[in-house]
């Protein structure tokens, strides 16, 4: 290949790359896209956002019913209209999730079977109770009926108990809802034993649930989960059982959330089987397990699953160096023949490899393809990730045999890499540009007045995913700090990268030194414990050759883990590949160029639509121009531009992931291509002083608040408001940007869980009606993030106003208004 990876920092790779072996011509069925699926992923309606839901094509979610008393939110009922209106497939319900305590308290059976009347009448009665599923009991082998005892005699009685109970709240649930899908037994691990009593007893009492549901919560998951998936249908076989749908409703460790590289080796084997698999809930809710950032900003773990969305047509075999082995290069690769597109995901080792893809059908892709790579690095839990990085781009050969090698060097252990491959047509696709870059482990530099600790490791699988198994803590001396020596190869500006935790209860500093010269302070938004990483980016100046960078204490503890530094190339640009986005109709694909970005041409026509999942690093404008054939429609947070081929336009897009649609009567669309670093000129920003308060709103000082006040105590009554006057130039579509903070909880008391919970507030925009929005909790009181609604605005003066009549609503700090199209 023309362009290899970057190199991985200090690892050195083997000598002889590690082979991953694709067979085109081998089919495992149609792409399901079943192990993307979230327990508590969603906390409440708009958290996580629609921009962030909608693009992950989820399956299949696990939440509490409604009511539920084991959490403060994530009710089933209350989340679904988000989940389906956004491409959701189905809920799980977890039944005794009703009840209050972990493990639950165990009251009998009379007191539960009220409980489950309640929660099948409430699910049976929703217009979309058909696509809900019912969990009657979850980890049984652990909770309530101890069947995981070792004593035989003793499991005997106790998986009876478990078995008479199961029947009965069965019977009951489908004397409500005949139609009711139910799943178990849900035990923590898979268990031949009771697999093999369970079935053979739910068969016999006409008692069989239609999903087999087991928990895979351990690192040798990776090794023993194909084993335990070929046990249970051998036992299906034997009992004439025909096949069941398999749903590992947990799965993963903490380790292994948000990290690109554990995630696709878990989703590999998951995808293999065609199972569903909900990733586990051991943090906090709202945030698709790792996945999600804030609200609505991607981190890598977001990038590798939209990814997976995006596998159309069939998974095809994937033959890994090993099989079934821990923390490998594993993969997933699909075939589309009518989009004529392969697509292999891998990832989980450091090192260089090779994929070789077999029968790469000429008819099909012809006598060359185009081949683009792309990284999605780990960036933290919390940590921002832009759009994965094409990190090479190049055309090549198909061999004699039909096949087709794609080298890769210096992967990274902890991130995902995807490979597309296309039809080659004429031309060159534009080389990968991948500027300079180096990483410094904290657990390497020299530390002062800290602690370097381990976790996240095989033995500490439910320990936080830290890079390369180590971080720096207890930063919290006077003389504390940590010098990174790096050496750069050129004088010029450089990105640097901070994955960083901070529990100190609001924002926290260092003092930041390049060669002792004078401190610049680095400010680190709270996060939600020492190890939940992070990222925080900023700029320097270096000249060529080695410099020490000192992070030293400033006015509260940081826990440190890597530094990044990659040479600044100029004003960020992306192009995103039209005929690798989200499409409605039946537009086709016109591979006979593959200039640009190497990908082709996705043609539109009358009905058609493309949407493209396109990255801000904050609130402002950018420049998206259309690389079209003819002009196309952009639809973008309810207002529609026409865009010229080639021309820019200056859209508003909020910090995060934006969905942009694209239309045409007829246009050939290479790429949809955003540069830009969020501009606020055309701005409208109103503080917090000029709001006008009733009720117990008040102003408040804050230290941390943009303009250094809020509006505190806001909402409780209905006479509690804030309102702004906005004044817009014209009428038309607009963003509204909310900068807003609070820490609401309420303790569960789940040692592993932390129970955040979303305020709400009714913004109502002139004479419309309230419109009620979820503002998630933003880890401290004194950090304040931002949320951007779509709002309509008429010419002049238009009144704003935010109100709770029921409960506290956030504390807002500013607001900003941009319109959504603006000239260039």
């Amino acid at each position: 290949m023309a362009g290899t990876l970057p190199a991985a920092g200090t690892v050195a790779a083997p000598a002889v790359p590690q082979r991953l072996i694709v067979d085109l011509a081998v089919s495992e069925g149609p792409v399901t896209l079943g192990a993307n699926g979230a327990l508590y992923g969603l906390s409440d309606d708009g958290v996580p956002s629609d921009a962030a839901l909608e693009p992950l094509k989820i399956t299949s979610i696990s939440q509490k019913p409604e009511g539920g008393a084991q959490h403060p939110n994530g009710d089933a009922l209350s989340v679904s209209g988000a989940f389906f209106r956004n491409g959701g497939g189905e809920i799980n319900v977890l039944m005794q999730d009703v009840y209050a305590q972990w493990p639950y308290e165990d009251l009998g059976l009379d007191d539960y079977l009220p409980r489950v009347e309640d929660i099948v009448t409430k699910v049976s009665a929703d217009p979309n109770g058909d696509r809900f599923v019912y969990i009657p009991f979850n980890e049984p082998d652990q909770i309530w009926y101890d069947i995981g005892v070792a004593d035989q005699a003793q499991y005997e009685v106790n998986r009876d108990r478990f078995f008479r109970d199961w029947k009965t709240v069965y019977r009951r649930i489908r004397a409500i809802d005949p139609a009711a899908r139910i799943a178990g037994p849900n035990e923590t691990g898979y268990h031949h034993r009771l697999m093999a009593d369970f079935l053979a007893f739910a068969q016999r009492e006409n008692v069989l649930p239609q999903i087999l549901t087991w928990h895979e919560l351990g690192s040798g998951s990776l090794r023993d989960f194909q084993g335990h998936y070929d046990d249970c249908r051998s036992l299906e076989r034997r009992l004439g059982i025909a096949p069941l749908r398999i749903s590992i409703d947990e799965y993963a460790n903490r380790r292994d959330l948000s990290v690109p590289g554990q995630l696709v080796q878990w989703v590999a084997m998951f995808e293999r089987n065609k199972v569903y698999a909900n990733q586990a809930y051991w943090d906090a809710a709202g945030n698709l397990d790792g996945n999600v950032v804030r609200t609505n900003i991607p981190n890598g773990g977001w990038w590798f699953f939209r990814w997976y969305a995006g596998l159309t047509g069939d998974t095809v075999q994937v033959t890994p160096p090993q099989a079934d082995a821990v923390d490998t290069l594993q993969g997933l690769a699909s075939l589309d023949v009518s989009r004529r597109q392969a697509q292999v995901l891998l990832g989980g080792s450091d090192g260089d490899s090779e994929v070789v893809l077999r029968d790469v059908s000429r008819s099909v892709f012809g006598h060359t393809v185009t081949a683009a790579v792309a990284e999605a690095a780990w960036s933290g839990y919390e940590g921002q990730h832009a759009a994965p990085r094409v990190v090479a781009r190049t055309k090549l050969e198909v061999a004699d045999d039909g096949s087709v090698t794609v080298p890769l060097r210096g992967l990274h252990r902890m991130s995902a890499y995807r490979i597309v491959l296309t039809p080659g047509g004429t031309g060159a696709p534009a080389a990968a540009r991948v500027p300079w870059s180096a990483s410094y482990e904290a657990e390497e530099a020299a530390v002062t007045g800290g602690e370097v600790r381990t976790l996240g490791t095989v033995s500490d699988a439910n320990g936080y995913a830290a890079s390369g198994g180590k971080d720096v803590g207890s930063l919290n001396t006077p003389s504390s700090k940590v010098d990174f020596t790096v050496t750069v190869p050129a004088d010029g500006p450089y990105d640097l990268a901070i994955l960083y935790g901070n529990q100190s209860g609001a924002p926290a500093t260092q003092r930041l030194l390049v060669d002792g010269a004078d401190p610049v302070t680095v400010t680190y938004p709270s996060t939600q414990n020492w190890a939940y990483r992070a990222r925080k980016d900023l700029g320097l100046e270096l000249t060529a050759g080695a410099h020490v960078l000192t992070l030293a204490k400033g006015d509260a503890e940081v826990t440190l883990d890597r530094v990044d530094l990659t040479a600044h190339t100029g004003v960020p640009s992306t192009s995103y590949e039209a005929t690798l986005a989200d499409i409605t109709g039946q537009p086709s694909y016109d591979y006979s160029s593959s200039e640009g970005v190497g990908t082709g041409a996705l043609v539109l026509r009358t009905g058609d639509k493309a949407v493209f999942d396109v990255y801000a690093p904050r609130d402002g404008y950018y420049t998206v121009t259309a690389q079209t054939s003819a002009a196309v429609q952009l639809t973008l947070h309810g207002a529609t531009a026409t865009a010229a081929p080639g021309r820019p336009l200056r859209l508003y897009l909020v910090a995060g992931n934006n969905r942009v649609a694209v239309t045409a009567p007829h246009a050939a669309v290479r790429s949809l291509d955003v540069s830009g670093t969020g501009s606020t000129t055309g701005v409208l920003s109103y503080g917090a002083a000029s709001a006008a308060l009733t009720g117990g709103a008040k102003l408040v000082a804050s230290a941390h608040a943009p303009g250094g006040f809020c509006v505190g105590e806001l909402g409780g009554s209905p006479s509690s408001t804030a309102g702004f006057t906005v004044q817009a130039p014209s009428a038309g579509h607009y963003v509204l940007v909310v900068h807003y903070a609070h820490d609401e909880r309420r303790d569960n008391g789940h040692a592993y869980n932390t129970d955040i919970m979303s305020r709400t507030a009714d913004i109502t925009v002139g004479a419309a009606a309230p419109r009620r929005v979820a503002f998630k909790n933003t880890w401290s009181a004194h950090d304040f993030w931002t949320l951007g609604v779509p709002v309509d605005l008429a010419q002049g003066a238009n009144s704003v106003t935010f109100a709770n009549a029921n409960s506290w609503a956030p504390n807002i700090a500013r607001v900003e208004v941009g319109r959504v199209v603006r000239q260039p």
